[in-house]
């Protein structure tokens, strides 16, 4: 990505309910989608349970932002969040915005944030409600930060690799077979990434590492189920990826005598 127009994100976390140890992992993620211009984590420093955040506050020149808990069972925390990610908003400066929480509260926050124009990242554990995670353009469980793409497990805590979990995911095979249905064309091929887009716009959640594999191409091909087809584009760029449902192929009419 062009550092020059790289978009402008601003990176927003909810240290009450995020782990320090996924900082670094959590950063790399983000830089995937753009530059993190603003970093603020948000809690009361004061007291011991953010100890652990230090060190990465540090490491990565994360703001804190300290707010006092006022009054026992009320999380000021997620309030003062959400009066900073207006005032950014507001300003104009940023192409999109990165919540790290695993908090249903931000839902309305990132709907917001949406209704402006802006792209919503969020970024929690598998147990965030489903209603934040639908709220946002892009959902990231941050449990698939762990994923080593430089071996041939996943790292500790990941899912399992399983050349065979997909075929047996109902739900999996079923969102992958409409979704090539409906970016294809009439003789049922696919373009990749637009099989991608489509997917990411249904389920702001679906991510290859939460089945093992560490992009959607890999786990296309270990469900068995559709073609690729590998076209060269002649002018020296890489191949262009084209897919298609088997299912699709041998539904077609034969144009045989």
């Amino acid at each position: 990505m062009d550092s020059e127009n790289a978009a402008k994100l601003a990176v927003l976390i909810d240290a009450d309910n995020a782990q320090p140890s996924i900082t670094e992992s959590l950063l790399a993620e983000i830089a995937k989608y753009g530059t993190a211009h603003v970093k603020r984590a948000y809690g009361d420093w004061t007291g011991t349970p953010l100890k652990g955040w230090k060190d990465q506050l540090l490491k990565q020149s994360i703001q804190p932002i300290q707010q006092f808990a006022y009054t026992t069972g009320k999380n000021a925390t997620d309030t003062a969040l959400v009066i900073d990610a207006m005032d950014l908003l507001y300003t104009e400066r940023f192409d999109g915005f990165c919540i790290v929480s695993s908090d249903s509260d931000f839902t309305r926050l990132a709907a917001r944030i949406r209704e402006s124009g802006l792209t919503v990242y969020g970024f929690g554990e598998r147990k965030t409600p489903k209603p934040f995670v639908a709220a946002c353009d892009k959902f990231i469980y941050t449990e698939n930060l762990t994923y080593s793409q430089t071996t041939t497990e996943p790292a500790e805590g990941a899912p399992r690799r399983s050349r065979a979990v997909s075929v047996r995911d109902d739900a999996l095979v079923s969102l992958l077979h409409n979704d090539v249905e409906a970016a294809s064309n009439d003789d049922g091929w696919a373009h990749l990434g637009a099989v991608g887009n489509i997917i990411r716009k249904r389920q702001p959640d679906f991510d290859p590492r939460s089945y093992g594999y560490p992009k959607l191409m890999p786990l296309i091909e270990a469900t068995g189920l559709f073609d690729v087809d590998k076209r060269d584009p002649g002018d020296g760029n890489p191949a262009v990826i084209y897919i298609r449902s088997r299912r699709d192929k041998d539904d077609r009419p034969s144009t045989t005598p």
